[in-house]
């Protein structure tokens, strides 16, 4: 196949904030050259734009096309081309478009430049579109374009954009169909693309082609299995990256770091990097941090915390987020306030994990003066999470009243539409407090057809006081909607029938879990041991976590 190069170009020349910038800003001089004034020909313009491109201040260049308008000159494919560049520099897409469609026959670098300012600003339904019409053109897309695609594919997904079906598959199939020979960039776009849209098989097929493995590549085929659960997949291709950096082993503690059967090996690789000279960053004590919580562990979340203040990495917002939440979770709820006092700058994910660990830890009134002073004092608005956190604060310390005044609120003064979660909490706010009829009430007017966490909500309550009729119903709508999935919902009925005297419907129902095959998990109880976490089962030894189980 023939070798195509790929402009060198790439998108990272564009600036990445997507505020359009004014043509001039005030108070600051031109650089010179003005020969273009005197002498405006195709020469002196090109060398004008270029300099303004290459200068810090590229929105002053700008003045060169209000010149070029004024005298009515006709720029060349040249000329056109760095205005369209100048524009994309001073994030003024709309002007950059204008250029490019006022050009008879835009170029494939004309193209590829437009459709990196799309891509860099998300643009991804108009870059998609101009792809289309690169298609129907005299050219012919070249390696970069397609490189440009398959990272919008990576882009769009998860967003409110539907991108064409399989559309990074289409795009790798006409890159074979192609004359292009792929290079590092395209094999990592392929990757990666494949990766982000849950391909991950179809991602190690391009990885097996590449005859020299980059470590982007690799970071992203290791963010892909662990994302699936597949760590020995994982741990095969760490092993395989000779050239690791600190990025590729973030990949490792994070994906480690999501489960309890594999959190102590997060702990590990983050003390390897650290003895190959690898400085630890801000994502892996993030992750760091996850792995603590997962394990309990605050003892070393206490020396992680240490290593932030000698690194100072302690006044990061993020980092104080973390450990806030990672104390809560270890029920060191008077370390997660010390943590949160002491932070310089409060956001949003400060005071809502501190809000949520205050009422996880039985201290629902400290969580619901928290939630006060954050948006009296402070003005900070809460977001679906914190009012989630308030409203379930409210279910523990039985305030009813305050729990329906917070539900009322998030559409009336902060536009936030109750998700299904919110109603669910509401639910089991009223049948905590012995308000069944209340929350039937409640369910019955949603504005949506509940989920099965509202009927969930409902039938523990109804467990709870014992109403067997209401509980019936509630775990017959969970079965329409989660048959196998729900297996609580199963046990709770059945607890509620026997708390009844009502063995016959008992056995009946016990029935009905083996003909639909439901089973419960057995339950475990986890005490800190010195080798990690250790998982006592009913009748049946410890059983410690290892590496490897």
């Amino acid at each position: 196949m023939k070798h195509v190069k790929l402009p060198s170009i790439r998108p990272s020349i564009f600036p990445s904030s997507q505020n359009q910038r004014p043509l001039i800003q005030p108070n600051q001089p031109f650089p010179p050259p003005n020969d273009y004034i005197s002498s405006p020909t195709a020469v002196s313009l090109s060398a004008a734009l270029q300099h303004y491109i290459n200068s810090i201040f590229p929105s002053h260049g700008q003045k060169i096309h209000a010149h070029i308008l004024k005298i009515g000159f006709k720029p060349n494919t040249n000329v056109s081309i760095k205005l369209l560049i100048l524009h994309l520099k001073s994030c003024c897409l709309r002007y950059a478009r204008q250029i490019f469609d006022e050009m008879p026959q835009p170029t494939l670098s004309a193209h590829n430049y437009m459709i990196s300012g799309y891509l860099k600003n998300g643009k991804i339904e108009e870059l998609l579109n101009l792809v289309s019409r690169l298609t129907f053109s005299y050219e012919k897309p070249d390696g970069f374009t397609f490189s440009m695609i398959l990272k919008a594919t990576g882009c769009a997904s998860g967003g409110n954009f539907a991108l064409p079906y399989c559309l990074e598959k289409v795009v790798h199939a006409q890159i074979l169909r192609s004359n292009i020979e792929p290079d590092d960039v395209l094999y990592t776009a392929l990757v990666d693309s494949y990766v982000k849209n849950g391909k991950v098989g179809y991602a190690r097929r391009v990885f097996d082609m590449m005859l020299e493995k980059n470590v982007i590549c690799s970071t992203s085929l290791i963010s892909g299995y662990m994302s699936q659960g597949r760590v020995e997949d994982a741990e095969d291709i760490f092993r395989r990256t000779f050239e690791k950096d600190v990025v590729v082993f973030n990949a490792m503690i994070e994906g480690y770091s999501k489960s309890v059967e594999t959190a102590r090996r997060s702990l590990e690789v983050y003390i390897d990097m650290q003895r190959l000279n690898f400085r630890p960053t801000l994502s892996t004590f993030a992750s760091v941090i996850g792995a603590c919580s997962v394990l309990a562990a605050y003892e070393i979340g206490q020396q992680v915390e240490s290593q932030l203040v000698k690194l100072d990495f302690i006044n990061d917002i993020k980092m104080g987020s973390a450990l806030i939440d990672m104390y809560s979770k270890c029920g060191r709820i008077e370390d997660g306030r010390r943590v949160f006092d002491h932070m310089p700058e409060k956001n949003i994910f400060s005071w809502t994990s501190m809000i949520d660990g205050h009422g996880k830890n039985g201290n629902p009134m400290e969580a619901l003066e928290l939630f006060n002073r954050m948006t009296i004092e402070h003005h900070v608005k809460p977001n679906y999470v914190t009012f989630l956190s308030a409203m379930s604060a409210c279910g523990h310390a039985g305030l009813v009243a305050k729990g329906w005044t917070l539900f009322e609120s998030m559409e009336r003064d902060y536009m936030l539409k109750p998700r299904m979660e919110h109603y669910a909490c509401m639910v089991d706010l009223l049948g905590r407090a012995g308000s069944l009829q209340e929350a039937w009430d409640f369910v019955m007017g949603m504005p949506e057809k509940p989920g099965s966490d509202v009927w969930a909500a409902l039938l523990s309550s109804c467990q709870l006081h014992g109403d067997v009729e209401m509980a019936s119903i509630a775990a017959n709508e969970i079965f329409k909607l989660k048959s196998d999935s729900r297996p609580g919902a199963y046990v709770a009925l059945s607890n509620a029938l026997a708390a009844a005297g009502k063995w016959d419907s008992v056995s009946e129902v016990r029935q009905l879990m083996k003909v639909r095959g439901v089973s419960k998990d057995t339950g475990c109880s986890w005490v800190g041991a010195d080798g990690g976490p250790c998982g006592f089962l009913t009748r049946k030894r410890c059983n410690q976590i290892q590496e490897g189980r």
